[in-house]
């Protein structure tokens, strides 16, 4: 029996909720035993521009933020539950990645 780590990867933390809600779902079904979905520190990536474009005037700047949240799920399992597992839907602004040891 293998051990799966996935990690999930992306800017809105309900697609996350919704896909590692699948997995366990998936996980729980077989009989596999599970960890997770485990909520790993949000990265916070911040972006300074000037309002202006030419540089003249007061020193105005318009401040972005983007939220790149992650989740980690643990499986143990054998070749036919990661293989369903391999077959949940993902929206495409999610990212997963499987480390199978």
């Amino acid at each position: 029996m293998g051990k799966a780590r996935i990690k999930l990867i992306g800017r809105d933390p309900k697609e996350l909720d919704e896909v590692s809600k699948q997995i366990v779902e998936i996980a729980k079904g077989s009989g596999v035993p599970t960890s997770g979905p485990i909520p790993l520190p949000t990265k916070k990536l911040f972006v300074a521009t000037r309002k202006t474009p030419c540089g003249d005037g007061s020193d105005t700047y318009e401040r972005w933020q983007m939220r790149i949240y992650k989740r980690l799920i643990e499986v143990a399992g054998d070749e036919r539950t990661l293989r369903q597992i391999m077959r949940v839907k993902v929206p495409d602004t999610v990212k997963i990645e499987i480390i199978i040891s």
